[in-house]
């Protein structure tokens, strides 16, 4: 059994990490945690520097196809109201986001099959065509034909969370699909030259220190250039309304592990960490994290996509969260970066300041 110093120490050889190497790191206690986030800031500053990336989110539909077990968005839940943004309020929203200094769109919705790949493709292409802004799709899974069409329309990148890198557990959480599915949606995306994203929830019923070390190992097998960590939080209705929510500390470590073993990687501080901790962008961005994205789904329906309850951003204003990003960022000493952020590919590293 590998100890936490051990695995801490044996970074310093550029090594693969192993499911153990990696169990023992999440088990840090108390004591053994500012070890573990230096690290991941060291690891953080050499793989991507002190810069951070906004990401401007644009969430244009709450429809969902899919009955995820912890989704707010569940296509079973009646008890929300549906929304979709039209193009123009969609070209609209990526316009206020150019004027504040946005580098980059994220366009995220349900999968809402209302929006035609074709439609999709007209978006981006009007975005890209009116502003100097890259453009990152949320949209889940689709065919390898539709990506292209997208792909080929302009868009720069893809997020599609894994969730879980446990087959049995993503089964359950996801009836209407499968993790073989997901990854196959990943390397589609990849081979057709998008930046990917991935990420897991930390903290799901049934999960395991295992099965988050597993999730590590699987975005560093797929190389992805984003990982959305954040911990599970109950919405009340869906299943899982009465499951005990993810822990701050361990999803602070998930984190930190993932930086550590994904030094080139986009790391968010998440909108979920932030939900769960009032300092959990602070805290993100002193362990490992390098990207911040603010909310720009209009005023008018943003307090209806709900994937989890009391999100930390619904009453956020875009010209004041960015005075709090900007503050937040100055007294941590880390520039805002000024390019699209797109990422570089993962190579092995050393440090030496752990030897």
């Amino acid at each position: 059994m590998n100890s936490f110093q051990d695995s801490l120490q044996s970074l310093s050889t550029g090594s693969p990490p192993n499911e153990e190497q990696i169990t023992a790191l999440l088990s840090a206690n108390a004591e053994q945690m500012p070890a573990l986030l230096s690290a991941a800031d060291k690891a953080r500053r050499r793989g991507v520097g002190d810069a951070v990336h906004l990401r401007a989110i644009i969430e244009f539909s709450n429809y969902c196809r899919k009955n995820c077990l912890y989704c707010g968005l569940r296509r079973d839940n009646r008890s929300l109201t549906r929304y979709r943004l039209t193009e123009q309020q969609i070209l609209d929203a990526a316009g206020e986001a150019a004027a504040l200094g946005f580098r980059t769109v994220v366009l995220q919705s349900g999968e809402d099959l209302y929006y035609t790949p074709t439609v999709i493709a007209r978006i981006i292409e009007r975005v890209k065509n009116k502003y100097d802004l890259a453009v990152t799709l949320s949209l889940g899974e689709h065919s390898r034909q539709t990506y292209k069409t997208w792909r080929e329309a302009g868009a720069d990148r893809y997020l599609i969370k894994q969730e879980t890198a446990d087959e049995q557990l993503f089964k359950r959480l996801k009836p209407d699909t499968s993790l073989s599915r997901r990854v196959q949606c990943l390397c589609w995306l990849g081979e057709l030259g998008y930046q990917t994203g991935s990420g897991n929830m930390v903290g799901l019923p049934g999960q395991s220190l295992h099965t988050l070390a597993r999730d590590i190992l699987l975005m560093r097998k797929l190389d992805v250039d984003m990982a959305g960590i954040g911990p599970f939080l109950p919405h009340p209705a869906t299943p899982l309304k009465n499951a005990a929510p993810g822990n701050l500390e361990l999803t602070l470590k998930t984190l930190a592990i993932t930086r550590l073993y994904l030094p080139q990687t986009h790391l968010p501080a998440t909108t979920a960490l932030c939900t769960l901790a009032k300092d959990g962008r602070r805290l993100a961005l002193s362990g490992g994290a390098n990207v911040i994205m603010p909310n720009l789904t209009p005023p008018a329906v943003r307090d209806k996509y709900l994937i989890y309850p009391q999100k930390a951003d619904i009453g956020e204003k875009p010209a004041r969260a960015l005075a709090d990003i900007t503050a937040l960022l100055a007294d941590l000493g880390r520039p805002l970066a000024g390019d699209r952020g797109h990422a570089v590919k993962n190579k092995p590293m050393a440090y030496p300041e752990l030897a």
